[in-house]
Order: structure tokens, then C-alpha cells, then sequence
């Protein structure tokens, strides 16, 4: 496996890859990696000949007062579940390599990102897609897997990708859970006991909210509220969002559900904010 760490020879290592006829799949992460990044590599192994993911902290998706400087990090560690994942390469680059001094361009998606984490988070997607454009730029992969627990983030990059008319396929990768369905990110490592055994409540206010769907027995005016009920039962959790929206533009789904949707929330607990999301189906069943 070989590290790489700055962007010239990223993208000599790139170039020379698809030189040879091979299919550049492309992972990025903020490190700290667990089961769901190992999952993103492993389809990126399956759809293209060569692997690269890159640990880069991004600072410019942090807004003030959150978590930056908490943010989990164990490069040794990642380095060696990139090895027995089989990624071909990994690219680390220092800060100055993805933000050069009086750097002063932004790149933004204007509509998918005003709500959901987009409202209390205003500056976050910004940061998302100027870094993911920067890495594009320089990895020039020709797919690029990102997974759906972040699924706002998801479609920005979808939308980004496509107006701009850059030509990478964005893949998703299915969420993945822990044994008790709390879905993995790196923010766990934050959580206390206490926090951890509570978080188990959003995947059970979800999967209850697909039921009810299924079911047919309730209106969705009435879906969120109970949501929010019963994810706040838990005494260390503040709701910051729940929201059912249409899957594709992110747009509130109100009244009946007559298509696609999903149902997303953030919450936070005194050591870190968590996310997640489950697909609404009509007539239909979501995760399993």
C-alpha cells in the first residue's frame, strides 16, 4: 500500500493507474475509520481496479464552538485496516496542500443544502464541497463512494458533481449498524457510556417510524412529532432536527407520502452530535 501526500503525486499516482487501463475508485475520509468506511473501500475494490482513500480532517466544514479540535484520530490504526481492506493507496495531505495561504474560493450548492444540517450548520456544506471539488481535482478518480448515513451530504455531492459536469460516478454505500442498530461514525468514540446505551434510541425512533408508514396508520404531520418524543425520553438527548423529505431533493414531504422519502434527524448529547436517517417507502419496506 502506498501513502501519498502530496497532490502532485496523487494525481501522477492516478494518471499513471488509468495509463494502464485501470478504473480509479476513490474513498474519502476524515480518518478514525471504522466497519462503514471499511464498507465504502470494499465496494470502491468491487467496482473499480484501483483504491485510493484520503484521511484529511477538514477544517472548513466545522463551524464555531464544534467539534474540530475533539475530533478522534488514529492514523496508525487506519493505515492498517486500509492494508487489510487491500486499498492500493492512501493520501494524507497537509493542510497547506488542500488550502494553499490566501486561498479565498468557495465551492457551494445552493437549494439541497438550506435544510436538514444545512440550517443550524450554515457554513458546513460549504466547507464539504470545496474540499470534496479539491480532492476531485486532484485524485481525478473515476468513482468516488460516499456513504449514505450522511445522505444530505450524499445528494450535495450528487448535485455538485453533476452541475459542474465533473466526470467521476458517485456511489453510495449503505449504512452500516452496530449489533444494538446505532449507526457507526466516528463520533461514538466521544460518547460516554451513559450517551452510547441512549443512542440506541434513534435507530429505534426510525425503524418505529418506517412501521408506522407501512402500516398505513398515521398521518406525517403526526410521525415527527412522536419521533422527536420519543428519541427526547432519553434524558441526555436534544433533538436538533427530524424531518421527512422527498429522497431526491431533500424537500419537506408534507401530507401524504406519494413517493421516495426518508426520515432524518440529528441529535445531540453532551459529548457529540449524531445523524442518521431511514428510508420511507409507500407500500413498501425500507432498510432491513
Amino acid at each position: 500500500m502506498q501513502l501519498i501526500e502530496g497532490p502532485d503525486e496523487v494525481r501522477a499516482w492516478s494518471r499513471a493507474a488509468r495509463a494502464r487501463g485501470e478504473r480509479v475508485g476513490f474513498v474519502p475520509t476524515m480518518g478514525f475509520l471504522h466497519e462503514g468506511h471499511l464498507s465504502l473501500m470494499r465496494i470502491s475494490r468491487s467496482r473499480a481496479d484501483r483504491t485510493l482513500v484520503s484521511i484529511f480532517v477538514n477544517p472548513t466544514q466545522f463551524g464555531p464552538n464544534e467539534d474540530l479540535d475533539r475530533y478522534p484520530q488514529d492514523t496508525e490504526g487506519d493505515l492498517a485496516k486500509c492494508r487489510e481492506v487491500g486499498v492500493d493507496a492512501v493520501y494524507m495531505p497537509p493542510r497547506e496542500a488542500m488550502y494553499p495561504p490566501g486561498a479565498q474560493t468557495w465551492v457551494t450548492v445552493d437549494g439541497l443544502t438550506g435544510g436538514l444540517c444545512g440550517r443550524n450548520r450554515p457554513t458546513h456544506f460549504r466547507g464539504v464541497t470545496t474540499v470534496v471539488s479539491i480532492l476531485f481535482h486532484q485524485v481525478e478518480p473515476d468513482l468516488a463512494v460516499f456513504g449514505e448515513k450522511d445522505y444530505q451530504q450524499l445528494q450535495v455531492i450528487r448535485r455538485m458533481t453533476r452541475d459542474l459536469q465533473m466526470p467521476i460516478e458517485i456511489v453510495p454505500g449503505p449504512i452500516v449498524r452496530e449489533s444494538d442498530g446505532v449507526a457507526m461514525s466516528s463520533r461514538n468514540a466521544n460518547l460516554s457510556a451513559e450517551e452510547r446505551a441512549q443512542a440506541v434510541e434513534l435507530n429505534r425512533a426510525l425503524s418505529w417510524a418506517e412501521e408506522q408508514v407501512d402500516l398505513g396508520v398515521i398521518k406525517l404531520l403526526e410521525l415527527v412529532p412522536e419521533v422527536c418524543s420519543r428519541i427526547e425520553s432519553q434524558p441526555l438527548a436534544s433533538v436538533d432536527y427530524v424531518e421527512v423529505v422527498d429522497a431526491e431533493t431533500l424537500q419537506p414531504v408534507i401530507g401524504e407520502l406519494t413517493g421516495p422519502a426518508r426520515v432524518a434527524l440529528a441529535v445531540k448529547f453532551p459529548s457529540a452530535r449524531l445523524i442518521d436517517n431511514w428510508p420511507l417507502v409507500p407500500g413498501g419496506a425500507g432498510e432491513a
